[in-house]
């Protein structure tokens, strides 16, 4: 069945959702928070409050304007959401990954592709609505692939 491409730029969206919460799903507090691929800190938890900033950032913050304060980061920690999950409360952390979500796709549900954004890193300072969709996908495609990692030396555990 063919769709358009708003339904397909959700769609993906929902599916990327879906495959970090599986690599999540099944899991303690303590093997969410642990960092099982030497050097690096991430942790499965770390992944899922990154995300859970960064839709709120792009979607709401960014896009929609609006001035909410930060779940994660501090001036002190700008990678809160990654470092400071040792005293994190993951059942909250995954409530609010559900709640942020939900946030983020009413807030832009109505609202053109072709709709612009400032964005001083871009080329032309705009971004579209589209452009978000698209870096959301890229960054959670980026983070899935690490949690895949994760997970498998955590439990042995692979696929999506």
């Amino acid at each position: 069945m063919a769709c358009g491409e708003r339904e397909m730029l959700d769609d993906w969206l929902k599916l990327r959702r879906l495959f970090l919460l599986r690599k999540c799903a099944g899991l303690t507090s303590e093997q969410l928070k642990t960092a099982s691929v030497e050097p690096s800190n991430l942790t499965l938890l770390g992944i899922l409050r990154h995300m859970t900033e960064v839709e709120r950032w792009w979607f709401r913050e960014k896009f929609l304007h609006e001035n909410l304060p930060e779940l994660h980061i501090t001036e002190e920690y700008e990678d809160g959401d990654f470092d400071l999950v040792a005293d994190a409360d993951a059942e909250a952390d995954y409530a609010a990954f559900l709640a942020e979500t939900a946030a983020c796709d009413a807030a832009v549900a109505d609202i053109d592709l072709d709709e612009p954004a400032d964005d001083p890193r871009a080329p032309t300072g705009k971004v579209s609505l589209r452009w978000i969709y698209i870096h959301l996908l890229e960054e959670y495609a980026h983070h899935t692939g690490h949690a895949d990692l994760i997970r498998e030396r955590i439990d042995g555990a692979t696929g999506a």
